[in-house]
């Protein structure tokens, strides 16, 4: 790397604190604002944004706004204020009603983008909205050149915002600045490139993988790999919450609780409310950071961004972050589990035909 190409990184986790952030940077924005995110509220939260927007818009700072039809339940009318002062806001594929409405619709952009005047990135797994004010989130704050390699993601995804089928092979390139890589997903079955680099950082592991997630619905090589990695000693830890905001993900989740169990992956659930960060790390050397649960509907069908690297700064930040969320985690209790209810059990086994839609 450059001795100038230089990236100063906050890791936060707190949604408070980094809204309150965001919000600063929009302020002092110079140039341009561009936002990608899957839900845009009509709260408290959804609210101040939009008028921070349309405050840098009227001092004629340019904005661009992109949100997703299907996580966003406000319309083009929220937004007038912002597109009075010139502001552009686009509407990511709008749900349409056809024969195959629901696999169709399901491609989303679940994407989490902030980014200003060719400095400042923010990525990660938070939303814009109020009700989410108490989770456990994760966003980080970049502050550095690779900004303007987001900055051509986002105007990509800007472009296309209408498109609604892919060629079922194609995919994007990582896009590798110094010791980052931006990987990003297209819908398909076929071409998983997030999927497939955790499977290639899994093999290689040596000490320790972390994997911090509010879904957990690995496909079976994903599990095989990860069951391989402990049995040759890896310490394999995944922390998901004791109860996400999907309760049918959660009776999901359950059936394969065993198999975690009795091949030495640890389970950890997090308690203090609802986790709904997002990240991997791997022998203290390699992290992940960015919009991607761990689970078939984010590797399939939806629109993804993660952030790969070997920053110390930033692995240094977000150790930290992995142990404050085990301090409030407990083990995943194997006697609990046999005992719960009839009702999960049946209905994790009713929900495996839809797995890959969760």
């Amino acid at each position: 790397m450059k001795k100038h190409d230089t990236h100063k990184s906050v890791l936060f986790s707190d949604p408070v604190i980094f809204q309150e952030a965001m919000i600063r940077d929009i302020a002092l924005a110079e140039s341009y604002i561009y936002l990608e995110i899957y839900k845009f509220r009509n709260d408290e939260s959804g609210i101040k944004f939009r008028d921070a927007l349309a405050e840098r818009a009227e001092k004629g700072i340019k904005v661009k706004v992109l949100v997703d039809s299907w996580g966003t339940d406000v319309s083009e009318v929220f937004f007038e204020p912002v597109v009075r002062f010139g502001g552009e806001v686009r509407f990511f594929k709008k749900i349409r009603f056809f024969i195959d409405f629901f696999t169709k619709n399901h491609r989303r952009n679940h994407r989490k983008l902030l980014i200003i005047d060719d400095k400042i990135t923010y990525l990660g797994s938070a939303n814009i909205n109020a009700y989410s004010l108490k989770w456990r989130e994760l966003m980080l704050r970049l502050d550095g050149p690779i900004t303007l390699d987001f900055k051509k993601t986002f105007q990509e995804s800007f472009r296309l915002y209408r498109k609604y089928i892919f060629n079922k092979f194609a995919f994007k390139k990582p896009i590798v600045h110094g010791d980052f890589e931006i990987v990003q997903d297209l819908p398909s079955i076929y071409r998983q490139l997030i999927k497939k680099r955790y499977e290639t950082l899994f093999r290689k592991a040596k000490h320790e993988i972390f994997i911090e997630t509010p879904y957990f619905l690995p496909g079976y090589k994903l599990r095989r790999i990860m069951m391989l990695a402990a049995r040759r000693g890896v310490n394999v830890n995944v922390i998901i919450p004791l109860h996400s905001d999907v309760r049918s993900v959660d009776f999901l989740r359950g059936k394969y609780m065993e198999f975690y169990y009795k091949n030495n992956i640890h389970i950890h659930h997090y308690t203090a409310g609802n986790l709904h960060s997002k990240c991997v790390l791997v022998d203290n050397d390699i992290f992940a950071i960015g919009s991607a649960n761990f689970d078939y509907r984010s590797f399939r069908y939806q629109h993804e961004i993660m952030l790969f690297g070997k920053n110390r700064e930033i692995i240094s930040q977000l150790k930290a972050h992995i142990h404050q969320t085990l301090e409030m985690s407990i083990p995943f209790d194997y006697d609990s589990w046999r005992t719960r209810p009839l009702f999960e059990k049946v209905m994790g086994w009713l929900l495996i035909p839809f797995r890959h839609l969760f």
